[in-house]
């Protein structure tokens, strides 16, 4: 039997579920990387995961073509159902920052930048994301908006002429959030096992909301626990750790 599970074991494993097998997947770096691979290794065999990447990757990809065809061809093209992005900083509406912490022109925390994030965020059919809780990150109004979710609610990505979905889902190590229908806030939908309402106040920076009907997620099942940790093993392992 696999020990008990951690708060991140639940939170990778809350969002690999929200993929399907037929997707096609523009992957960010990190724990977005975990939960997909954990998906394709579990419910979604035929999951479709690209990423944009250096040549560690290459060497196992199906297939290879550069920056200016992916974004312009495939991404761009609408080709995307789905994007998975991470971030430093989120606010209400599932908007994203990794670009800096404080005044742009000097930052207390400079971050790893955009990448592809901000294409990925506004050309696949939608995105989910995936970020532990806590109120540095989980934010009144972000420090700098790298990554559009949904601006300022509403209709905010009509008006701006973006025709995709935005945010759908937003997993934590506490709780699943999705958009509202009309304002587009992101609302608690799913406490995960163990943890309160209180709890998930006490690590949002903003008045949090909670859905009419909030479910219980589902405990990680012994088969998600020991993929994801054979997953951890292999990786360690490629990267000359435990050696």
């Amino acid at each position: 039997m696999p020990a008990p599970h951690n708060a991140t074991e639940m939170m990778t494993v809350a969002a690999a579920r929200a993929l399907r097998n037929e997707d096609i997947c523009f992957v960010g770096i990190g724990m977005p990387s975990a939960a997909c691979n954990l998906a394709r290794l579990t419910h979604a065999p035929d999951l479709t995961l690209v990423y944009e990447s250096d040549g560690e990757l290459c060497d196992t990809a199906l297939t290879t073509v550069s920056v200016p065809e992916m974004f312009r061809y495939w991404l761009q093209g609408g080709r995307f159902t789905v994007g998975f992005l991470g971030g430093a900083q989120i606010d209400r509406f599932g908007n994203l920052n990794t670009t800096v912490v404080g005044p742009y022109e000097k930052p207390k925390t400079r971050l790893p930048g955009g990448g592809g994030a901000p294409e990925i965020s506004s050309a696949c059919g939608e995105f989910f994301i995936i970020m532990r809780q806590a109120p540095r990150s989980f934010v009144e109004r972000i420090d700098f908006v790298t990554s559009f979710g949904h601006g300022e609610g509403g209709d905010h990505r009509a008006r701006m002429g973006i025709a995709t979905r935005g945010p759908t889902k937003l997993v934590t190590d506490l709780a699943v959030f999705e958009p509202d229908r009309v304002t587009r806030e992101m609302t608690v939908t799913s406490i995960h096992p163990g943890v309160t309402r209180d709890q998930i106040r006490a690590n949002t920076g903003w008045a949090v909301r909670f859905a009419p009907e909030v479910a219980a997620t589902a405990a990680p099942s012994d088969a998600e626990l020991s993929v994801l940790r054979d997953l951890h093993a292999r990786t360690a392992r490629a990267h000359g750790e435990n050696a």
